[in-house]
């Protein structure tokens, strides 16, 4: 790889002083005990003395002694001055008069405090293996691996040599770590698999891309056609026959970072490497993204169907709502009815009568089944029902889905399995609904999966099944193998020997003891303990009580009472407020252009320069019309001829445009780019609104239109471009 991974600053800064060191650098490294005070403390004059001290400093911090000693920050040379009671700090300029002064003291340190050269064995060799190991098993960067090594050297005081040496040899690392990877991935599959993968770089009859092209596009809609679309490309992975090689000797971070580069690298690139590296690669890409490739449509599965369900929910609230009249009327005249029961003013016998003299038994029948029909019981919470709307919908992927991915269950999940193995085996052939697992079926689907009789509804029994399918997922009861997103939560806890040997030593660390027998007590003793103090804090009387509300006891907090705002705090407002000054939008849209010249963008459509005078005022007086969604009017101002009504609407038609707004956002992003505090916070390519950070480079599962904004029918009109401004 190449040597030039450094930039200008960072090789400028290296073995210097970036700055003053902070507060603790300079307790850790330019305090001096009695031991250095003593060292110090022998040299003639204090001009010696500091210098000396700077130079043990010095090469502390930095693990390099400068070419001139004195060129360290005046903070560090005024705190050595302190702690040796030095009053004048500038007698430092004499240090260097006798240039064989700071030599003789730079060996006398290296010998004292044993700094040895970079290039001194064993030292060197332990730092080539280190470098190996860390470059072999993570996909650090080399500016990363760079830094690492730096503070090794300072760490195990080995003066550091040249920029370029250091980095030179970070390259010729990661180069020998990267080979080893190539090779050994190279050798894993057979010739057979070596030709399917060569298919990856090899262009497709119908179209003009690879078919590795096409894999590297994730699905990002969710549909029914787009998890049709997801599952194929699962299936395009798998027909290549790599998902049962063995690749336990490659590093996982390693692999994925070489499996990132295959994603991003262009098809050409791939196809012009050596064989070996070639097939490296795309092996690497095959592995680590066929495991993408199903956390996707698992993503999209669950997005799917939580989709599903919220339209259900907002369907029946409608339904509820249309109906709430006839379910209102239906029940008072049952209430009317049943006062006449419990009235003893009439006698039993004579209590229907009455009834059905003043509500008629038709309309009493009529009501009952409306009431029935109407309400809900507390089990039936969400509107299942509504589902069966998507049935069809469902059934364009079901058999894909249950032939393509296996899923796997805690103990919790375990119905659900069996349920979908059921449906599996189901598949094609007659509904045979006797043989259902039925521990699947919860109290809320049991009801409409059986309709009454006594097997199960094929279509609200499959959908019962997704339904838990969703819900386990998001418990995690059910995962995947070989899955980052939706693996088992367990898989990578300690267990068996491997537990059983770091077992004692992870409990004295985290103070906790080592069998669940003694935490569980504690655990009681401190449940107990507070389950006694809210009682009795409750029997006092206290801001904590419990009313009965609706038949249920309800745990009842008073509010806290105001409290009065401190006089600081009032000081500090006001303050705040004077330093903030009051303007109005008009001045500070023309002040930021006045900064930036963001309105000369703004160009008219057939001709780029401006026909008449002021006119980026014109351009500012529609763009705050438009920004404060108003029409033209607020902002005309007949005596101004820039702001004039015809005007306006002339620069509102002719030069605010898609194209031009673009280049204004550009003009802005660059001058924003350029304050100090803005380089601070990022780059400048993080939009918030509304409270939201948004970063939506490319089109995503997780990232769509804000509905505030935009409804359906309009997002679907906005291009990707247009959309990505109001992703959140």
């Amino acid at each position: 790889m190449p040597v030039d991974f450094l930039t200008a600053e960072q090789t400028q800064q290296y073995g210097r002083f970036a700055g003053d060191p902070s507060p603790a650098q300079l307790g850790k490294y330019f305090f001096l005990d009695n031991k250095d005070r003593n060292e110090v403390c022998i040299r003639r004059g204090a001009h010696n003395r500091l210098g000396y001290a700077l130079q043990l400093c010095t090469v502390r911090f930095l693990g390099t002694f400068l070419a001139d000693p004195r060129a360290v920050p005046r903070l560090v040379v005024h705190h050595l001055a302190r702690q040796l009671e030095i009053d004048d700090a500038s007698c430092l300029s004499q240090y260097v008069e006798r240039r064989h002064t700071p030599l003789e003291h730079v060996q006398e340190i290296r010998q004292r405090h044993g700094y040895g050269d970079f290039g001194e064995q064993p030292e060197h060799w332990r730092l080539v293996r280190w470098l190996y190991r860390r470059a072999w098993l993570t996909a650090e960067r080399p500016v990363v691996l760079f830094d690492l090594a730096t503070a090794r050297l300072v760490e195990r005081r080995i003066l550091l040599p040249g920029a370029t040496t250091l980095a030179r040899l970070v390259a010729t690392v990661r180069d020998r770590a990267a080979g080893r990877l190539w090779r050994i991935l190279a050798e894993i599959p057979s010739s057979e698999q070596r030709q399917q993968l060569g298919t990856l770089l090899a262009i497709q009859e119908q179209g003009h891309s690879s078919l590795l092209e096409e894999l590297r596009q994730p699905a990002v809609n969710v549909s029914a056609p787009g998890m049709v679309d997801a599952l194929h490309r699962l299936s395009r992975f798998r027909d290549l026959g790599l998902t049962a090689l063995n690749l336990s000797r490659v590093p996982p971070g390693r692999l994925r970072a070489l499996a990132r580069y295959a994603a991003a690298a262009r098809s050409q690139s791939i196809a012009h490497m050596q064989p070996g590296r070639r097939t490296a690669t795309l092996l690497a890409f095959a592995h680590v993204y066929e495991g993408e490739a199903q956390d996707d449509a698992v993503d999209l599965l669950h997005q799917l169907l939580a989709a599903s369900l919220r339209r259900a929910e907002r369907k029946g609230e409608v339904g509820r709502l249309e109906t709430m009249g006839d379910l209102d009327a239906a029940a008072l005249r049952l209430r009317d009815a049943v006062r006449m029961v419990l009235d003893p003013s009439y006698a039993d016998g004579a209590v229907r009568a009455a009834i059905f003299a003043w509500i008629s038994r038709p309309q009493l029948e009529q009501d009952v089944h409306t009431v029935g029909k109407l309400s809900r019981a507390e089990e039936e919470g969400r509107y299942y029902e509504h589902l069966l709307n998507g049935y069809t919908q469902v059934r364009r992927f079901l058999p894909t889905l249950l032939s393509s991915i296996a899923f796997e269950a805690s103990t919790a999940g375990q119905p659900v399995l069996r349920a979908l193995s059921f449906l599996r085996e189901a598949e094609g052939k007659d509904w045979l609904a006797e043989k259902a697992p039925r521990e699947v079926i919860t109290k809320a689907w049991e009801k409409l999966v059986f309709q009454g009789a006594a097997q199960p509804d094929k279509k609200f029994y499959t959908l019962c099944t997704l339904e838990r399918l969703q819900d386990g997922l998001h418990r995690r009861d059910i995962y995947l193998t070989r899955s980052e997103r939706w693996g088992n939560p367990l898989a990578k806890l300690l267990q068996g020997p491997a537990w059983e040997s770091v077992r004692s030593a992870v409990c004295s660390t985290l103070n906790r003891q080592p069998t669940p027998e003694g935490e569980i007590q504690a655990l009681e003793r401190q449940l107990e303990e507070a389950y006694r103090r809210a009682a009795a804090s409750i029997e006092n009387g206290s801001d904590a009580r419990i009313e009965r509300v609706k038949n249920r006891d309800r745990l009842c907090v008073s509010p806290l009472d105001k409290l009065d705002e401190p006089d600081s705090l009032i000081l500090l407002r006001e303050r705040v407020h004077a330093l903030i000054p009051q303007v109005d939008l008009p001045d500070a849209l023309l002040e930021i252009h006045g900064l930036t010249g963001f309105a000369d963008q703004f160009t008219h459509i057939s001709d780029t320069q401006a026909q008449v005078e002021n006119l980026s005022l014109s351009v500012c007086g529609a763009l705050l019309a438009q920004a404060c969604n108003t029409t033209l009017e607020p902002v005309v101002q007949n005596d101004v001829p820039a702001l004039t009504y015809a005007r306006l609407v002339w620069v509102q038609q002719n030069h605010i445009r898609a194209e031009t707004i673009a280049r204004a956002n550009a003009r802005l992003v660059k001058a924003q780019s350029q304050i100090p505090l803005t380089k601070v916070w990022g780059g400048g390519e993080v939009a918030s609104a509304d409270g939201l950070r948004s970063v939506v480079p490319v089109r995503s599962l997780n990232a769509g239109h804000n509905g505030k904004y935009f409804n359906l029918k309009t997002a679907a009109s906005l291009s990707f471009e247009q959309q990505s401004d109001s992703y959140c």
